[in-house]
This record gives structure tokens, C-alpha cells and sequence, in this order.
């Protein structure tokens, strides 16, 4: 894209796994860049990579090869294709757990992810547990 930043470069990137039958080569000298205001898809069949690539990019596998280069701006999330819920809490205190494991569950940190709650159409299930969600409402939870 010209005249647009690079936010992220992926150089020559792999990762092998190893278990009890060797190594498997999970993914193989990738090279691509993120430019500012670009959305991309990681798409491919089951198996190919995608995870292993988004879980070294976010930080998450750190043994691997090649070189992952950020904006210094450049914030990532990363969600799991499970939603990871804790089915004995309710919606809105599973949206609290990582403000409570941090010690920073304000009242106004509270606020805000009622707010976000609302903003997602999620008002009407704070609540209520993650079994009474559908998948799609589970991953904004999430």
C-alpha cells in the first residue's frame, strides 16, 4: 500500500513442534507486512498454521524463528476459538476476572464494561450464565 505505515512485519517466520513420533512443522518461512488501517484474514484448512501464527504475533509462543517487528503504537488482542467462560459466573462478572486478577476493579472500570456490555447488545444477560448464550454471543463476551 503506498504512502501507508507498516504497523507490523512478519520476516521469515516458522515454528516446529516436537513430540513423541519427531517434529512437525507447523508453519515455514512466512514473510508478510500490516499496514496502518489494513484488515487482513488468516484463512486456510484445519491445521495449517493459523493459530500457531496469531499465538506467535500476540505474544503468547515465544520459541519460534524469524523476527516479528511492531509499530511501537501497535496493541494486539488475541482470542481463543473457545470461549473460555467460567460457567459459574455470570456474564458480567466474567467480563470483571482480569480487571479482579489485576487488583484494578474499580467503580468506574466496572462502569466501563457495563457500558461495553451495552454497546455489544449484551444489557439484558450480565446476569445470567454462559450456558444461556448463544456462540456468538459467548465470543463478545469473550
Amino acid at each position: 500500500m503506498s504512502n501507508s505505515k507498516i504497523i507490523l512485519q512478519v520476516k521469515n517466520l516458522s515454528k516446529t513442534y516436537h513430540d513423541l513420533n519427531g517434529e512437525i512443522q507447523a508453519i515455514h518461512n512466512i514473510n508478510f507486512d500490516i499496514y496502518e488501517k489494513e484488515f487482513i484474514s488468516i484463512i486456510g484448512p484445519s491445521g495449517c498454521g493459523k493459530s500457531t501464527i496469531l499465538s506467535i504475533i500476540s505474544g503468547v509462543d515465544k520459541n519460534y524463528s524469524g523476527n516479528i517487528l511492531y509499530d511501537s503504537n501497535l496493541t494486539i488482542g488475541y482470542m481463543l476459538q473457545t470461549d473460555s467462560l467460567f460457567p459459574w459466573r455470570t456474564i458480567l462478572d466474567n467480563c470483571l476476572v482480569g480487571l479482579e486478577v489485576k487488583n484494578m476493579l474499580t467503580k468506574k472500570n466496572k462502569e466501563y464494561v457495563i457500558h461495553l456490555l451495552k454497546k455489544y447488545g449484551l444489557e439484558n444477560f450480565m446476569n445470567k450464565y454462559p450456558s444461556s448464550l448463544s456462540g456468538g454471543m459467548k465470543q463478545r463476551v469473550a
